[in-house]
């Protein structure tokens, strides 16, 4: 099993490229980042873990830009991988997104994933433009424009939101396909989207029941003949080796732990006792 980190950015604190240096150094194999362009005021959406329109954290009022944290940290990096937990592509517009991700797997030599996630704040959604009941069809047609422009030397799509002729896009990616991840419930709902549409599970941070879960994501992902098997990547609260046992015994590719909101060299010291815990090699 791999492990990763997510640094929830801010405007505070450690900055992306030291977290994803530190990281690296520590053994860690993945660096991830959240996205959130703004948050309105006045809201109908409930968070997730509040029930209502409190947040847990101010710095869902913080993030930075996820694009150009990640640039950062591919800067000072070599082999970490970089991804968001999650992105909002359909807040974007596919073609200046699908040029922006290209670019990062171009100059970090392949290095990048892409988390993505329906958008559980609907107001935020909204002021994008985006119809809360189309989130899930606005991010399959903008994933799947993006994939034209990357893999195509004259690109063109035709759908309900995005429409775009034939056109030249350099650079292209790397990677032949960058990998999507989807951040989202375990739900049969969101298996199918996934199986559909992208490669790798996120879970919730309050995931339970991964057993049964995972059983059915595995089901899913046959039933639309996929080949091989999905990544299933969990996000992980403080070091616990008999849950991180248990995960590896489901199948569990990665698990993610998050930084805490400190000044660098406190996320420094934790990054070196974290990777102890896990008996990670530090890098020489």
């Amino acid at each position: 099993m791999r492990y990763g980190i997510v640094l929830f950015t801010s405007d505070r604190g450690i900055t992306p490229a030291d977290a994803a240096a530190a990281a690296e150094q520590a053994g860690f194999d993945a660096f991830y980042v959240p996205e959130h362009t703004h948050i309105p005021v006045v809201r109908a959406a409930a968070h997730p873990r509040t029930g209502d329109a409190s947040l847990p954290d101010d710095r869902y009022l913080r993030t930075l830009d996820p694009w150009v944290a990640l640039a950062t940290a591919a800067a000072v990096t070599s082999r970490i991988t970089l991804s968001t937990a999650v992105a909002l592509p359909a807040e974007h517009h596919p073609i200046t997104l699908a040029k922006t991700l290209a670019s990062l797997d171009h100059l970090s030599g392949g290095r990048v994933s892409l988390g993505v996630g329906f958008g559980w704040n609907t107001d935020e959604m909204a002021h994008h433009g985006v119809p809360a009941n189309k989130r899930r069809t606005v991010l399959r047609e903008h994933l799947d424009a993006m994939r034209a422009l990357w893999s195509e030397e004259e690109a063109s799509f035709a759908g309900q939101f995005v429409n775009f002729g034939p056109s030249w896009s350099w650079p292209k990616p790397v990677q032949k396909r960058i990998p999507v991840i989807l951040g989202a419930a375990g739900t049969e709902q969101s298996f199918t989207w996934l199986a559909k549409n992208a490669d790798a599970w996120l879970t919730t941070p309050t995931e339970d029941g991964l057993g049964e879960k995972i059983e059915l994501l595995h089901r899913v992902w046959r039933e639309h003949e996929r080949e091989g098997s999905p990544e299933i990547i969990a996000l992980a609260g403080r070091h616990d080796a008999a849950q991180l046992a248990r995960w590896a015994e489901l199948g569990i590719t990665e698990a993610v732990f998050g930084l805490p909101d400190r000044e660098a060299d406190d996320v420094r010291a934790y990054l070196t006792r974290l990777a102890g815990k896990l008996g990670l090699e530090a890098a020489r």
